[in-house]
């Protein structure tokens, strides 16, 4: 068979790839190696994780604020095996959309591991053993991450643990130790914080969710505090061991003192690593950079092998479900001989524990490293009626402008459906907006996006309304 494009890689990033070639009238193909389609997001990630989430949130909601509305329960327990069984089937429909489209779409599907014969045929190694070769005049490397181990610290995938086993737990840890206070630790450790687990995170650096604005990150580490969270910051993890039920972490704080916790389950959350093992790369020409883990790309994500192509996680920047669907929809276009664009400081980031924590744009601390002036607003989620009608004030929204132009350079919320509320920043600073203009748009009330007009009212001109 003779394709146009063929991708590798069937997450965010491949699939959405797939479509947007089909759409522009290229002949498609896909590769997924495993049965089935969506890549470590829609399977063992993104989609998984947030069902469990949200279950999760719904119990502790039940179990701590129910009364104070006026609802009450007894005999109110967990059922974890259907939570899961329910997070299962909330893939299972995700994971058939996919299918779906590539079939709306008229995307040829292949199972089985893609590699490179040459640059412009590739080999599909199926389960069974056999195998087929097809021709690819562009090819679309999507191959994803995995998550990432430390090299003196055994995971034995029962009680030493990664996310991918944390979506399936049968029980509810008494004490969970999770290494690592980035974003796929906190969230995993909220689900089962929420069920009634103590969580302990040990992070190296001083603070948790350290690439996002310092001041997100202590709100954070201060409100899940309150629900049986302990932070070990500034802790460098030397080991882990199991005995029995029982998992030991040993560390060293810093000041050079040891340190250890005993949990029954360990989570290792230290961040993912790009995969690209089996796709042959080294039959066409190309050496992976930044330590042997990413595949080199141009402005236009090219490889510098022509027509070969990488997107995602594979390649350098955040790994985030929604940068690799940009960008697969970008290489679509350049092949297609369209000229898209992506701006990469304008790609938000989110947590999802709850309050969310969302971002885009410059940090507080990014601007004083640059010398960059600026003004700052921000707004507590106490002063809104609508988070107080909810029961949800712990957060705030920070806008940070240009001092000079007023233009917005980042916005940094903690809150109530900041992860939804971010997309309104966005949108505003792809436009230039100033921290003017959304002061002087109206906002519905109440609502949450309030809180997004009073900081920017406060960093034009120290103007909130309601404080």
């Amino acid at each position: 068979m003779e394709f146009e494009v063929v991708v590798i890689g069937s997450g965010p990033g491949g699939y959405v790839a797939a479509i947007r070639c089909a759409q522009l009238g290229l002949k498609t193909a896909l590769i997924e190696k495993y049965n089935t389609l969506g890549g470590t997001c829609l399977n063992v990630g993104c989609i998984p994780s947030k069902a469990l989430l949200d279950s999760s949130e719904h119990y502790h909601n039940a179990a701590h604020t129910f009364k104070t509305h006026g609802i009450n329960l007894t005999n109110l327990s967990v059922d974890l095996p259907q939570m899961i069984k329910r997070k299962n089937e909330v893939v299972e429909m995700t994971t058939a959309g996919i299918n779906y489209l590539m079939k709306k779409n008229k995307v040829t599907t292949y199972q089985g591991l893609g590699s490179f014969v040459d640059k412009n045929t590739i080999k599909v190694g199926k389960a069974d053993g056999t195998s087929e070769v097809i021709a690819a005049k562009n090819v679309i490397i999507a191959t994803g991450s995995k998550p990432t181990s430390l090299p003196f610290l055994q995971i034995d995938k029962k009680r030493i643990i990664t996310s991918t086993e944390a979506l399936n737990l049968q029980e509810v840890p008494k004490h969970l130790i999770v290494i690592g206070g980035g974003v796929i630790g906190l969230e995993l450790g909220s689900v089962y914080a929420r069920l009634g687990a103590k969580v302990t995170v040990v992070e190296f650096m001083d603070s948790i969710i350290a690439t996002m604005d310092k001041s997100l990150g202590r709100e954070l580490q201060r409100v899940l505090g309150k629900i049986g969270f302990e932070f070990m910051v500034g802790h460098k993890v030397t080991g882990a061991s199991v005995k029995g039920k029982k998992v030991t972490v040993t560390a060293e704080n810093s000041k050079g003192e040891k340190v250890s916790f005993d949990g029954d389950y360990c989570i290792v959350a230290v961040g993912r690593t790009a995969y690209s093992e089996g796709l042959g790369l080294e039959k066409i020409g190309i050496k992976l950079e930044e330590r042997g883990k990413k595949i080199p790309v141009d402005a236009h994500l090219e490889t510098p092998v022509k027509g070969v192509y990488a997107i995602g996680d594979v390649i350098q920047g955040a790994m985030l479900a929604h940068k690799a669907e940009e960008e697969g929809v970008f290489v679509a276009e350049t092949i297609a001989g369209q000229k898209p664009h992506i701006n990469y400081s304008l790609i938000p980031g989110v947590v999802y524990t709850w309050p969310e924590v969302a971002a885009v744009g410059y940090t507080e601390e990014q601007l004083k490293e640059q010398g960059k002036k600026y003004k700052t607003g921000s707004f507590p989620f106490k002063a809104s009626g609508r988070a107080r009608a909810s029961m949800d004030t712990d957060g705030f929204v920070k806008v940070l402008a240009d001092a000079e132009t007023d233009e917005i350079l980042g916005v940094h919320m903690i809150g109530p459906r900041a992860a939804d509320m971010i997309a309104e920043a966005v949108v505003a600073m792809e436009f230039r907006a100033s921290a003017e203009d959304i002061g002087r748009i109206s906002h519905a009330h109440p609502t949450f996006t309030e809180a997004f007009k009073e900081a920017a009212l406060a960093a034009t001109d120290n103007r909130s309304l309601h404080m």
